[in-house]
């Protein structure tokens, strides 16, 4: 609106009472005097005036979602505080689809995947609960969070990403200074297992089942948990070997996964079902081709030095060899 005065005075000639259009005289001096903040006061006062509480006197022109989701949460946590899951369930679902259409990482994104962690943690969904907790770990800075629950939420995202379906990514969490607080603690058994797991070293996991076996929820999933880590050594085989030489003999894999050379085959099948790697079996000859293996975050002992200082070698190689035979490949 850019006639202020105009409406100021339109407002007061429509007034159904003479104090309502002394209200609206009396913001009319100070709009034109622009006495700023006595209008403010005076709005604020004014807004709360009856005659607003129906019809069109108040407009809404403006609408902010990260209010609007931050209320939602709130709302969320209340719900999960009673333990109305369904509720809960519905609020997040409202609220993670209006996330998505934000830009870049609010300061409402933070308290929705708390809630959200939160709520995957009572139902008992450990993968969506791992990938919600490491983002909320990912908008808040660790040195906010007390000590304790530094280590309650280390612990209890370090059993989700090893009972967590499709978990096969632990790079984030092992690079996490969260993850620190269980270190020289009696838990500290859950980051060396973390770290066998990423770099998919099946007998270290194997020697730390006295430690792991303690714990419930993993003993019970001793087999899911083998499966895995069998997976992922995989994966480590084929991420470790220069791109023009993955090819693995059965016997390779069966040495280094732990597992009989007749199931080995079964093992690289489920590992391309689930989309860990491509490339394809040579039953004939018992080896596997490996064309890709699925991106993953690297701890600091997966380091691609060693690599890129091989990748560097090859293309200076290649540029030596298109040099000295520049004339023959022109002509």
């Amino acid at each position: 609106m850019k006639d202020v005065t105009g409406f100021l005075k339109q407002q007061q000639s429509k007034s159904s009472s003479p104090e309502l259009a002394t209200e609206w005289h009396t913001l009319e001096e100070l709009y034109n005097k622009k006495l700023w903040h006595q209008l403010t006061l005076k709005l604020t006062d004014f807004v709360q005036n009856p005659c607003f509480a129906a019809g069109e006197g108040l407009i809404k022109v403006k609408s902010s979602d990260e209010a609007v989701i931050l209320c939602k949460t709130t709302i969320g946590s209340l719900k999960l505080e009673i333990n109305d899951l369904p509720a809960t369930k519905k609020l997040i679902e409202e609220v993670e689809e209006m996330l998505n259409n934000l830009p870049g990482v609010t300061s409402v994104h933070g308290r929705f995947y708390d809630l959200s962690s939160k709520y995957y943690r009572i139902i008992g969904n450990h993968a969506s609960y791992y990938k919600d907790a490491l983002r909320y770990l990912g908008c808040v800075d660790a040195k906010d969070i007390p000590e304790a629950e530094q280590q309650e939420r280390a612990f209890t995202l370090g059993l989700a990403g090893l009972l967590g379906e499709g978990v096969y990514n632990f790079g984030e969490l092992l690079m996490h200074p969260v993850l620190e607080s269980l270190r020289s603690t009696d838990k500290q058994w859950l980051i060396d297992t973390l770290y066998a797991f990423n770099s998919g070293n099946v007998e270290t996991f194997q020697s730390f089942k006295t430690a792991w076996g303690q714990q419930p929820d993993l003993a019970a999933k001793e087999s899911s948990l083998m499966q895995k880590i069998q997976l992922l050594c995989l994966m480590e085989m084929t991420f470790t070997r220069p791109a023009n030489h993955r090819q693995l003999t059965f016997q390779e894999i069966a040495l280094s996964a732990k597992v009989p050379v007749n199931e080995v085959e079964l093992l690289v099948m489920k590992a391309l079902s689930v989309g860990l790697i491509k490339g394809n079996i040579d039953e004939v000859d018992q080896r596997v081709h490996m064309t890709w293996v699925q991106p993953r975050v690297l701890d600091l002992q997966q380091g691609m030095n060693d690599r890129l200082d091989l990748w560097c070698g090859d293309v200076k190689n290649t540029a030596m060899l298109v040099e000295h035979q520049a004339h023959d490949i022109l002509t």
